[in-house]
C-alpha cells in the first residue's frame, strides 16, 4: 500500500519515497529537504486539519494537505 504525507496522524514517523509534485512545488519540497529516505514526523494539525506541522530534519514546517498528498511515504525503514 502506498502512503503519503497526508496519511501521517500525530506523532506517526514515515520516509519519502519519491516526490510527484509538479516543478515548482517539487523544487520547493527538494529544498525543504525532503528527497528520498528523509525520516518526517507529524508533530501537529490545525483545528480544520489544513495545514498540518511536520519536523523535517529537525526544523518544523507547516504544509498544506494539497501538497503533502504528492509527497509519498514509507513507514518503516
Amino acid at each position: 500500500m502506498q502512503y503519503t504525507l497526508k496519511d501521517l496522524d500525530i506523532d506517526d514517523v514515515g520516509y519519502v519515497s519519491s516526490l510527484i509534485a509538479g516543478d515548482d512545488i517539487r523544487r520547493r519540497l527538494l529544498d525543504m529537504g525532503l528527497v528520498e529516505g528523509t525520516k518526517v514526523k507529524c508533530v501537529l494539525k490545525s483545528p480544520a486539519g489544513d495545514p498540518v506541522a511536520y519536523n523535517i530534519r529537525g526544523a518544523v514546517v507547516a504544509i498544506r494537505n494539497e501538497d503533502s498528498e504528492k509527497i509519498l511515504l514509507k513507514l518503516n525503514m
